[in-house]
């Protein structure tokens, strides 16, 4: 089973902490699916004043998380001269539900799939889990640019 740590993770995208979600991405099927983890911690920065006493990870991050993790499912199976100098860009979200509130503390578990891709645009759909209980999910799409 292919494993991809923080590091790994933080080789294949530009994101840079505190705006790296993503901790984990394992069930690699190349360039068709994935499973990541993202860590909500009280110390979270996106959770510090949304809401103060009652913390609540933001639905745009859980849309950014999915992103992130469908960019590194994209970035680690294209062949590394095709993804150099490049960066994939979120182009739209078409749908995001969000079911129940992510709160500290937990691992949120991204659930992603590829479902289309054209030349450089491609489509992706996500289920979010926090102890198998679904708390969001997603389709959107995002493109590969080159690094200006």
């Amino acid at each position: 089973m292919k494993i991809l740590n923080k590091n790994q993770i933080r080789s294949l995208l530009p994101h840079r902490e505190p705006m790296l979600l993503i901790d984990e991405l394992y069930d690699i099927v190349d360039l068709t699916s994935a499973t990541a983890v993202v860590n909500v911690k009280k110390d979270s920065f996106f959770v510090q004043g949304h809401f103060p006493g009652n913390p609540v990870m933001p639905g745009v991050f859980i849309v950014e998380s999915f992103g992130q993790a469908a960019a590194a499912l994209t970035a680690h199976g294209l062949d590394k001269s095709t993804y150099e100098n490049k960066l994939v860009f979120l182009m739209g979200v078409e749908r995001a539900r969000f079911r129940n509130p992510v709160v500290p503390d937990c691992k949120l578990i991204l659930k992603i799939e590829a479902i289309r891709s054209h030349g450089r645009v491609w489509k992706y759909k996500g289920e979010a889990f926090v102890d198998e209980i679904k708390m969001a999910d997603a389709i959107w799409s995002a493109t590969i640019v080159d690094k200006k």
